[in-house]
C-alpha cells in the first residue's frame, strides 16, 4: 500500500472522488504543511496557520497505478490558481503534494510535467516533504457521503464527480 498526501483546495472535494476510486482503501481529510500544532478546521480556516487542507489517499498499486492517483488529483482542481480553487481563497486551499521519500518526490514532480500539457497557464502546485499530518475533525472524513445534499457538495463537489466518472470511469467504483 502507498499513501499520498494532496491539497487540491477544499478537502471535501478530493475526498468524494478517492473515496469512489477503486484500489483506495482509505481516504482521511487532514492538515499539513504549517506552523501550529494541533489545528483544527477553523484554525485552518482563519489562514493563519501556514495548514492547508489536504487528503492522506491509501491505495494498492496492484490495482490501481500511483499515475493515474495523481492525473486524477491534476483533473479535479486547478493547480494553477495561487492559493485559490473557485471560491476558496487563501493559503489553506493551495494546490499541494507533500512526499515522505525522494521516489514520491519524483513521482510528483513527473506528474506535474506531465499534466502541464493539459493546462494554458504554469502549475503552481506546492512540491514539499510532509510535515507532521493532523487529521481532521470526524465531521470532515466522507463528508460528501454524508451531506450529499448539502449546497457546496450539490454546486461544487458533485461537478467533479461528473468530471471524473468523464475521464476516469473504469477507475471508479459504482
Amino acid at each position: 500500500m502507498k499513501t499520498f498526501v494532496l491539497g487540491g483546495g477544499c478537502f471535501w472535494c478530493l475526498d468524494a472522488v478517492y473515496q469512489k476510486t477503486k484500489g483506495v482503501s482509505s481516504v482521511v481529510s487532514g492538515y499539513t504543511g504549517g506552523h501550529i500544532r494541533n489545528p483544527d478546521y477553523y484554525d485552518v480556516c482563519s489562514g493563519m496557520t501556514g495548514h492547508a487542507e489536504v487528503v492522506a489517499v491509501t491505495f494498492d498499486e496492484d490495482i490501481i497505478p500511483a499515475d493515474i492517483i495523481l492525473d486524477m488529483f491534476f483533473a479535479l482542481h486547478d493547480p494553477t490558481t495561487l492559493n485559490r480553487q473557485g471560491y476558496d481563497v487563501g493559503t489553506q486551499y493551495r494546490s499541494s503534494m507533500f512526499y515522505t521519500t525522494t521516489e514520491e518526490k519524483i513521482l510528483f514532480e513527473e506528474a506535474i510535467l506531465r499534466n502541464q500539457e493539459l493546462w494554458s497557464k504554469p502549475i503552481v502546485t506546492e512540491v514539499s516533504r510532509l510535515p507532521e499530518f493532523y487529521e481532521a475533525e470526524s465531521i470532515h472524513q466522507d463528508y460528501y457521503a454524508k451531506f450529499p445534499e448539502q449546497g457546496y457538495c450539490q454546486v461544487i463537489i458533485n461537478p467533479k464527480l461528473a468530471k471524473a466518472r468523464k475521464y476516469y470511469s473504469s477507475w471508479l467504483r459504482a
